[in-house]
């Protein structure tokens, strides 16, 4: 009997004998395990992802009270679920992309193959309040490669009284960073600009610049898991190693921050690459109690301290 054929018999063996939302938790905790899908996209592990999976087809909060794990699902559910098992580990589809919502700071995002699925370890600082950086809270903010605009909505429930700008060149993706603005109702707070990094913001300055652009390289491009191939290329690939955009940021960043400014940029995987590139400079690499790296920081005076060295490794 061919893979398929068992894969379809095991479904409707499950759709008769599953009956409680702990039970379809369970079969997909296997399912998934079994067949060796990547965990990466919004949620640690199988078993999350199976809880986020069910729960989102039964329109739940994914870490909803455990008393409710041994409710009964109806036949219709049942086939949802299913259906987006299948579909999740035959595909490969990231589940955020399937279920169309991804949480970032706690708040919930409509995502698509627009834009990347939020997963940035930036969210731990947000929610800190950026309180090793600032003194006062800063007024103006830049969300730079904004794509979904979970960063600067997050950033605009952190700091209410400090109006946002969210950048994007990618017009798909300023599409759905609108959606989600106006599902917040940050509308007031926060303003798109469809922008080549700094190239259309003017003599625009911030107090704080937050940018997770495209930081993987081509072998690295090359060697990503499937679920990855869903997610637009142009905000993952970023030349052969990883700082094409990076090297531009750093180059351009201090005449857009005020006095007290401060960069927080992620480069993710190309740490050690952007540290051959510039040796002389000694990084400020962020450590996260919830995991991640590759996040650095750097105030206006130390980027205006090694401007030359910045803009000789962007130019070439």
């Amino acid at each position: 009997m061919s893979e398929i054929r068992v894969h379809h018999s095991l479904y409707e063996e499950a759709e008769w004998e599953l009956h409680t939302i702990r039970d379809f938790i369970r079969f997909s905790v296997s399912e998934m395990s079994g067949h060796d899908v990547f965990i990466g996209h919004g949620t640690e592990d199988v078993f999350a992802e199976a809880t986020a999976l069910v729960m989102g087809n039964l329109n739940l909060e994914w870490d909803a009270d455990p008393e409710i794990l041994d409710a009964r699902i109806l036949p219709s559910e049942k086939k949802k679920i299913l259906a987006m098992l299948h579909r999740r580990i035959d595909e490969r589809i990231p589940l955020a992309y399937l279920l169309n919502m991804a949480y970032f700071c706690g708040l919930p995002f409509f995502v698509d193959e627009r834009v990347l699925v939020p997963r940035s370890p930036i969210a731990e600082l947000i929610e800190n309040g950026f309180v090793d950086y600032f003194d006062e809270d800063p007024e103006a903010i830049l969300d730079l490669c904004t794509g979904s605009a979970c960063i600067a909505v997050a950033l605009a429930h952190a700091f209410p009284d400090a109006w946002v700008h969210a950048a994007d060149l990618s017009a798909p993706a300023l599409e759905v960073a609108a959606l989600n603005i106006e599902h917040h109702e940050m509308s007031s707070q926060i303003d798109l600009v469809q922008s080549d990094l700094f190239a259309q913001l003017g003599a625009q300055v911030y107090d704080l610049i937050v940018c997770n652009p495209p930081y993987v390289g081509a072998a690295s491009m090359a060697d990503l898991p499937q679920e990855y191939t869903y997610e637009p290329e142009l905000a993952l690939a970023a030349g052969r190693d990883g700082l094409d955009l990076v090297r531009r940021i750093l180059a351009e960043a201090a005449q857009h921050l005020s006095d007290r400014g401060v960069l927080v940029l992620e480069v993710g995987e190309s740490k050690w690459s952007l540290e051959q590139v510039y040796p002389e400079i000694s990084f400020e690499w962020i450590e996260f109690e919830r995991g991640g790296d590759g996040v650095l920081v750097m105030r206006r005076e130390q980027l205006l301290q090694h401007q030359a060295v910045l803009t000789r490794a962007w130019r070439g």
